[in-house]
């Protein structure tokens, strides 16, 4: 027997999502959606039309909403379904994800932000929770918590009340993202402290973190783009995707080298789609440029993102900046090629004049923008107050702006 979900945009109802009985997964707008005037896609990869999609048309947005690897395993045992099954997943934890997507039992109604609750937290009870989150993601299986979150990071979305921390209950959006340090990654907390910093000190549009600590517990604080307060104090969510959604590209394949976008594909989506194209594919040259500056091995698909916001749609704020290659244990190649070349060690010039070709922008202004951005960065981290949790990621800044500007032809 079939299982179905329904699907809502901005509390909306605007589609079903099936579960057949061979366990594929199947979804179609509804027809009260499709005649809205104002009716807009979930992804820009499931345009309005009365069709069905089928799985290897839907799967990649849905699926692109939870979690990943040893997360979503860890989750699918707390909760006892199936690891593969994105179905029983999104039914028990699709109440609060990334964007303005919420899924609940067919024939129910989205809740009214009268019905939702936030617990707050003291900040032992917060430090209790981040200890849970090894063992049980995202709190999963807790009374009236339904939250997922992509990535294989381990992670906690809360709201940020006027008396600190609260879960987000029945329905309620959350406001921040909780990242603890990592048992496999030493210092990963401060690494991308210093790599969102600095990227918003050298003028690039990244989302706001601050450094936490709830007893002996450190955390990154990320403020939610895809969340906004009203003057009522209510929170509202905005709708946003990643590039492997918006490419249909499942999650598994995120890296190129697996089948995943490349920043050609990237530069044609938001060519495509953005409502300043020229504005977004600058921001996302100085995106790529900078993952090498700091060695981000791991900006994939998923790591970037397009935000929905006042009928337009935009490239989203950056995140999940991280200096990769201050771990040797990690491969120091890039996600995404630079021309024809992953590797740091092998990216000549004439990898970025490719790179530049496909963004489709001047060389020679292209190249002072990079030059630009290069002496920003030198000027930033050498005035930086580096923590001593810093100084292996400064290092490898340093390392890379030197080989960085050999490619680049004198100013």
């Amino acid at each position: 027997m079939s299982r179905f979900l329904d699907v809502f945009l901005y509390s909306q109802r605007v589609g079903l999502l099936e579960q057949d009985d061979s366990g594929s997964l199947w979804f179609g707008y509804t027809r009260d959606w499709l005649s809205k005037p104002d009716a807009v896609p979930l992804s820009v990869s499931l345009p309005l039309r009365e069709e069905r999609f089928n799985r290897a048309a839907c799967r990649p947005f849905f699926a692109g909403l939870l979690p990943e690897d040893l997360q979503r395993h860890l989750i699918a045992r707390s909760l006892a379904v199936s690891e593969g099954n994105d179905f029983a997943l999104l039914d028990k934890i699709g109440g609060e994800c990334a964007g303005a997507v919420t899924f609940l039992p067919s024939g129910s109604e989205a809740p009214e932000p009268r019905a939702w609750e936030f617990q707050p937290l003291t900040r032992e009870e917060l430090e209790a929770r981040i200890a849970e989150l090894p063992k049980r993601p995202l709190l999963a299986g807790q009374a009236g918590l339904r939250l997922s979150l992509a990535g294989a990071q381990c992670k906690l979305a809360l709201a940020m009340r006027a008396h600190g921390y609260a879960l987000p209950l029945h329905g309620a959006p959350s406001s921040h993202i909780l990242k603890p340090q990592s048992p496999h990654f030493k210092n990963l907390v401060e690494n991308e402290l210093l790599c969102m910093e600095l990227a918003a000190a050298v003028g690039l549009h990244a989302a706001k973190v601050h450094l936490g600590k709830a007893g002996q517990s450190v955390f990154l604080e990320i403020e939610r783009y895809d969340r906004f307060a009203k003057p009522d104090g209510n929170l509202e969510r905005l709708h946003q995707e990643d590039f492997c959604q918006a490419l249909a590209i499942s999650p598994e394949r995120k890296y190129q080298q697996e089948g995943g976008p490349s920043l050609s594909q990237c530069f044609d989506l938001i060519r495509t789609h953005s409502s300043a194209p020229a504005l977004d594919i600058l921001q996302l040259v100085d995106a790529a440029f900078f993952n090498c500056i700091i060695g981000n091995g791991d900006a994939h698909g998923k790591n970037f993102s397009l935000l929905y916001q006042n009928q337009q749609i935009r490239l989203a704020p950056l995140y999940d900046l991280v200096c990769t290659q201050a771990y040797p244990q990690l491969d120091p190649s890039y996600a995404m090629k630079i021309g024809k070349e992953r590797h740091p060690e092998k990216i000549r010039a004439s990898d970025f004049q490719d790179f530049i070709r496909k963004a489709g922008l001047n060389e020679r202004a292209a190249f002072r923008r990079m030059a630009a951005l290069l002496k920003k960065t030198a000027q930033a981290i050498s005035a930086w107050p580096v923590l001593p949790e810093q100084e292996p990621v400064v290092a490898c800044i340093h390392r890379n702006m030197v080989w960085i500007s050999r490619c680049l032809p004198p100013s």
